[in-house]
């Protein structure tokens, strides 16, 4: 029998793991499918030629999808173009989705050197994304409402009851070696945000933490996916199924739709990358025969680092001078590779092949 009601602080929520089988036929097998889903993905960006090269393009991809889930809504256009361009970024959207970028990074370069998530690593991601100084929640209620504004949780009050969850929480990830890390990786992402423990943020904190755990976990050594995706496709059964553990602890069902989520991402970012590198390549081989004056290695790197680029960019790649590169721009506008458009004072290149592919949902 749980001991919950939507109206009460949930100071009771169980610590992790739970007291119930968690390795049920249905789970194991889909932990099947899903760890080799990400095992393919793993390879074949570990087998790239430069496996950094479209990082900021997918870390840009989650950083708007997960502020998408939160009603932080903008375009791949607008966004690429605000990051591209030296022009003030004015569109809220916009620097929230920086922000949750930032603070990807900021993750990923702590657990380079620490190897570990902690209750502090959380506290810094999310001052990150909102761009303050905000921490533990220690003002009591903060309740969840659906859209009718009615209560569906309380979370857990009272900055030490919230800081004793985390220590758990903390513990469990990073100590626990019982359990299968994609089972892991469900509990946690529930736990996080049934102990919601902050004012602001705790959902693209809980997607950012679960980036770290498949690179801490070394499922992805370097965890270029674009796991929202799913989620904003299956909204309508995520908030339900985070519920359905508080109120009737159907771990299953949660797990399993983690591990689907899991699954869908790694093969549809698989199914991206394979289109993004045949377009590298026959783009290339294209410039090669009809700009030979022009191709680089480094030009083409230049051109799919992001979808707009500019002369600045390559400049940077030492491509030649301001009046140079300005030409071979010119030039790969005029073969159709680009298309260029006044951004405020600047003029923008666009690779329209790569954001089409990005847009494809």
């Amino acid at each position: 029998m749980i001991n919950f009601d939507k109206n009460q602080p949930y100071n009771g929520l169980p610590l992790l793991p739970p007291k119930v089988n968690l390795e049920t036929t249905n789970i194991l097998r889909k932990a099947i499918t899903a760890s080799r889903a990400l095992a393919q993905l793993n390879g074949a960006i570990t087998n790239l030629p430069n496996p950094t090269l479209l990082l900021d393009t997918i870390y840009f991809q989650e950083a708007k999808g997960s502020s998408e889930i939160e009603n932080i809504i903008t375009t791949n256009d607008e966004l690429y173009k605000a990051v591209v361009a030296d022009k003030k970024i004015d569109n809220s959207a916009n620097k929230e989705v920086l922000h949750y970028k930032k603070a990807l990074w900021l993750g990923l370069e702590t657990l380079d050197s620490k190897s570990f998530i902690t209750t502090n690593l959380c506290i810094q991601i999310v001052q990150c994304i909102k761009n303050n100084t905000s921490g533990i929640r220690k003002t009591s209620g903060t309740t969840l409402s659906n859209a009718k504004g009615e209560t569906i949780y309380t979370p857990p009050s009272g900055e030490e009851i919230i800081r004793d969850k985390l220590s758990n929480l903390e513990k469990f990830i990073n100590e626990d070696q019982a359990l299968d890390p994609l089972i892991k990786m469900a509990l946690m992402h529930y736990q996080f945000e049934a102990i919601h423990p902050f004012l602001d943020g705790n959902g693209r904190t809980g997607r950012i933490l679960l980036l770290l755990y498949l690179k801490m976990e070394k499922l992805l050594d370097i965890p270029a996916i674009y796991l929202s995706e799913y989620i904003i496709q299956n909204k309508t059964a995520y908030y339900p199924k985070l519920r359905l553990v508080t109120e009737e602890a159907d771990w299953e069902g949660w797990i399993i739709y983690m591990m689907d989520m899991i699954e869908f991402a790694s093969q549809k970012g698989l199914q991206r990358l394979s289109e993004i590198m045949q377009l590298i390549q026959s783009m290339a081989q294209e410039i090669q025969e009809k700009l030979p004056k022009i191709y680089s290695k480094d030009l083409i790197e230049v051109l799919f680092k992001l979808p707009y680029t500019k002369r600045q960019f390559l400049i940077n790649a030492n491509l030649g001078n301001p009046k140079t590169v300005g030409n071979y721009l010119k030039e790969l506008e005029k073969q159709g590779f680009l298309k260029s458009i006044k951004f405020g004072k600047e003029k923008l290149y666009l690779n329209h092949k790569l954001m089409a592919i990005l847009e494809q949902s």
